[in-house]
């Protein structure tokens, strides 16, 4: 772990939990763990050393000036109320590694348990036929089956059986088998809009996670940029269903004879 993981404070909050968030399909998790940080204004209390984890594949120019190589980060953040009764960590990757995700998964969890976090929580994107208009649902799933009974109180899905891509999901599964509690909370979004952010997906977990956390943030601006971002997603479907009947489809007046008398 020396070297590898660099901690500066440790937390001694009485109960402390542990969101963890990569990458994914509309960035449902990073917007989820970032607007959370933000707005609890969480303190930088660690880092994994990324240089094990990834090699870097270009670099940025400013100006007409070339730029260091710059390593994807991968840090630990703080918050707890008042009191020192609630703790909570959040860790953001800005990338999932190619390989030896596995390892890197583990020096998370390590913090969670120096640190004798109580459950870990991820988030995820449910891919589903939601109309952009619609409100995404959050489906949810949990590392014990005791986990169950405390979801239902929260109006999640239950699907029963799933499949959760990436660390967001593998984290869940490397949770358990060290024993430790674990809920991850799926925000729905559209198939076909996955390269796409969707603000709405993270709006509809943070409000159910804020509430399992029993944490009160102000989601005004998240409810804001969910409603942007139908609005755009609604005028580009628009957009390109307008251009699909142009394409596909031939006035009645540009038919040949021989189709007018069928």
């Amino acid at each position: 772990m020396k070297g590898i993981l660099k901690l500066s404070k440790e937390p001694h909050a009485k109960s402390c939990f542990m969101l963890a968030s990569w990458p994914g399909i509309g960035n449902v998790s990073l917007i989820v763990a970032q607007y959370l940080k933000d707005r609890l204004n969480a303190e930088k209390i660690g880092e994994i050393d990324p240089v094990n984890f990834f090699e870097p594949v270009g670099i940025a120019v400013e100006d007409n000036v070339i730029e260091e190589p710059r390593f994807p980060e991968s840090n630990f953040y703080y918050w707890q109320d008042g009191e020192a009764e609630k703790g909570l960590i959040i860790f953001i990757g800005e990338e999932q590694p190619s390989s030896k995700g596995y390892e890197l998964l583990s020096y998370v969890l390590d913090v969670a348990q120096k640190f004798k976090v109580k459950r870990v929580y991820s988030c995820a994107a449910a891919l589903t036929r939601i109309h952009p208009s619609e409100d995404s649902k959050v489906w949810a799933a949990a590392t014990k089956p005791e986990l169950i009974e405390e979801l239902q109180k929260y109006d999640v899905v239950l699907r029963g059986n799933l499949r959760i891509a990436g660390l967001n999901g593998l984290f869940l599964g490397m949770a358990k088998e060290r024993d430790i509690e674990g809920i991850c909370l799926l925000g729905e979004v559209p198939r076909y809009a996955i390269q796409i952010p969707n603000p709405g997906a993270s709006y509809a977990v943070l409000k159910v996670l804020t509430r399992m956390l029993e944490i009160d943030i102000e989601l005004t601006e998240l409810s804001d940029m969910a409603k942007e971002s139908k609005e755009e997603m609604g005028e580009i479907i628009k957009l390109a269903t307008a251009e699909f009947i142009d394409h596909f489809t031939e006035p009645i007046w540009e038919q040949d004879e021989s189709e007018e008398e069928e």
